[in-house]
């Protein structure tokens, strides 16, 4: 009997140092799996029990509606509409304006170093928030900024005319620095899903351009579209370091209203910090969900 037969055994067989290393490369996937879970249990799944929790828990131990009736109070249901339209008008600014800054670069023709430019810069520009984002906007359109003056010397006061970075429209042109990239980021994926033989197809049945998006471009892009506005209102909606460098509270939003809240920089009142931040929860789940709906509606037509 030759000795590959008695070391290796029937043929076929594998050898135990190679049955050991498909186990462990079966078992790697598991481990980071597992590993992956516990992070969400930890730092999501946890926090959010603890928040729901305490939200109805009196300072005593007991059960108690208190907290969350008072989210239904005037101020602080204003603060919900005041963040609620904030992140509405600048998703819808940046839908808009990502699109089509979107469409411009992906159609054909368009210069190769133009379209890199812009999406290089969209890819830094929507990662540049919070106070650094705040900094550079006092430092141009504040009181003393250097477009404020510049502009003076030309004769345009803009804060004589009523303009304020410190105001609601204030923090939507600062939000919008960052949405707008953001929406050109994750429109594009969509907009170079749309296939030219559509186009084509529709000019060969005798149709025109506006044939073609009225009865394809349109409806294929409507559920991306969507689903960005859902993204880009949620990111907004969860905005805090930006509104709260930018205007220190002067505009009510719910991020800066927990912070105060869970500070204690006003009044520190912990309980009723958990139920505003249960309904951020539920805003944003919602959100969520939404978005999870839309672009799995939007997937249909990217795998066709």
């Amino acid at each position: 009997m030759s000795s590959e037969t008695t070391n290796g055994g029937a043929p076929g067989r594998r050898q135990p140092a190679e049955r050991r290393r498909i186990s462990l490369s079966a078992a790697l996937p598991l481990v980071f799996i597992g590993l992956f879970f516990l992070y969400v249990l930890a730092f999501l799944a946890g926090p959010a029990v603890s928040i729901f929790v305490q939200a109805f828990t009196s300072s005593d131990g007991g059960f108690t509606m208190h907290y969350v009736d008072q989210l239904f109070g005037r101020y602080y249901a204003k603060a919900y509409l005041t963040t609620a339209a904030l992140s509405a008008a600048t998703a819808l600014i940046a839908v808009v304006a990502g699109l089509l800054t979107a469409y411009q670069i992906q159609r054909p023709g368009t210069p190769e170093w133009l379209r890199n430019a812009v999406n290089s810069f969209a890819g830094v520009a929507a990662n540049f928030a919070g106070i650094p984002l705040a900094f550079a906007f006092i430092s141009t359109l504040g009181t003393q900024g250097m477009l404020t003056l510049w502009l003076k010397t030309v004769g345009l006061d803009i804060y004589g005319a009523g303009f304020s970075l410190f105001s609601f429209w204030g923090l939507v042109l600062t939000y919008l620095y960052f949405q707008i990239p953001l929406m050109v980021i994750i429109i594009t994926p969509a907009l170079q899903g749309m296939r030219r033989e559509w186009r084509e197809a529709a000019l060969n049945l005798g149709g025109n351009g506006w044939h073609y998006w009225w009865h394809v471009g349109i409806p294929v892009l409507t559920p991306a579209v969507l689903a960005s506005f859902i993204l880009l209102f949620g990111n907004a909606f969860a905005s805090y370091a930006t509104p709260y460098a930018l205007t220190s509270g002067l505009v009510p939003l719910v991020p800066i209203e927990i912070g105060n809240l869970m500070s204690g920089n006003v009044i520190a009142d912990p309980q009723l910090g958990n139920a505003l931040s249960l309904g951020m929860i539920v805003v944003m789940g919602a959100a969520m969900i939404l978005y999870t709906l839309l672009q799995k509606w939007a997937g249909r037509w990217q795998k066709r």
